[in-house]
């Protein structure tokens, strides 16, 4: 909305400008017209057009430069400041002498084009220094930092921001990983999600209550645990919903979203934001089971099927077991026949042993008697 608003802003700009700026056009170029009026119609137009040209461009430049900036170390970027500014400091002095000379009128801008093409120069000079030899001023800041110097290398990526959804702080799988490693950087929570925990904990509902005050315990258990490196962001999004607000909060920032609903994750895909759904995370973890393996499974209900037991492995997975309908609550030696990957998870098939199964916990009763 604030995008579209400035573009207007640069149309009505520039048509003021044409619509204003008719007289300072020559005379010959002004008789082409039928009258005044038609020229300055034509002129606002024209300069409106050129005008909302000028805003889609410097919109799309400062978003490239905004992206940029959010990827570039800061090391690297204070590095880049440094020498910028002691490339203009020593155009400066070394400007000091020259707009001091009394010269005549006759060449007056000579001082301001000095003094913008040595600005430019050493400013210019003073960066790529900084570019190409940034990795000595970061060892001179920071001798043992071994990893600033391996980003302003390009060896290695600074590691972005990761924002935390409501459904994947009540999951509680979220402080494992961050306590193993495997997710690395900033955590922001959004003040958005602190208040649907909130609203969630002050539920009527049983279930809601409880989600909500599961999530605010491990919300609390996250800020003792990693202090710092937990973010409360409190910025305003207008929007409908927490989802909403999280996905522009996940683009304003460049960040990681990590969540576990799966409409979420698919509308950040859509969007081409980063994130990352736990849920497809953990699936990915699960150990592979091949056609032909041997697994030991309880079988715990009835499937689908007419002949259809199902069991679960350790994991969750769940098995669907050809025969072992009437086999309830036995343990039975099962062949993997294959597997599919659905949406909501991996289900793997499988059918009983040849040999006759026996319930084996029947067998233990019978001999200890």
């Amino acid at each position: 909305m604030v995008e579209i608003l400035i573009l207007i802003l640069f149309c009505i700009a520039g048509g003021a400008s044409g619509w204003l700026g008719v007289s300072l056009f020559p005379s010959n170029i002004l008789e082409k017209f039928q009258s005044p009026n038609e020229a300055k119609i034509f002129l606002a137009v024209f300069t409106a057009l050129t005008a909302l040209v000028t805003g889609i461009f410097f919109q799309k430049l400062r978003k490239k430069l905004t992206q940029q900036i959010r990827t570039t170390p800061t090391d690297l970027l204070v590095s880049r400041s440094v020498g910028l500014i002691l490339g203009l400091l020593v155009a400066n002095l070394l400007l000091a002498p020259i707009l001091l000379l009394p010269l005549p009128k006759e060449i007056f801008l000579a001082k301001p084009i000095a003094a913008v093409i040595s600005n430019f120069f050493f400013g210019l000079l003073g960066y790529n220094l900084a570019e190409i030899h940034g990795r000595t001023f970061l060892r001179l800041l920071n001798p043992n930092s071994t990893e600033a110097l391996l980003v302003a290398e390009g060896i290695l990526t600074p590691a972005c921001a990761k924002i935390l959804d409501t459904s994947v702080i009540i999951d509680g799988r979220i402080k494992d990983l961050l306590s193993f490693g495997l997710i690395e950087g900033k955590v922001i929570v959004a003040q958005t999600v602190i208040e649907e925990l909130q609203q969630l904990a002050d539920s009527s509902n049983n279930e809601k209550r409880a989600k909500g005050r599961r999530g605010l315990k491990i919300l609390t258990s996250l800020r003792e645990s990693f202090k710092k490196r937990l973010v409360i962001n409190s910025t305003k999004y207008e929007g409908p919903g927490t989802d909403e607000k999280l996905l522009k909060l996940t683009e304003d920032t460049g960040g990681m979203l990590i969540t576990a609903d799966y409409n979420l994750a698919q509308v950040a895909q859509v969007k081409e934001l980063n994130n990352l759904n736990l849920s497809e995370l953990v699936i990915a973890l699960r150990p592979e089971v091949q056609p032909g393996e041997k697994l030991l499974l309880k079988i715990v209900r009835e499937g689908k099927e007419n002949s259809q037991g199902v069991g679960y492995l350790e994991d969750g997975t769940m098995v669907v077991v050809e025969g072992a309908k009437n086999l309830l609550g036995q343990r039975l030696d099962v062949i993997v026949t294959g597997a599919l990957q659905t949406p909501s998870g991996r289900m793997v098939f499988g059918k009983l042993e040849k040999n006759p199964p026996t319930n084996k916990s029947d067998k233990t009763n019978a001999s200890s008697n």
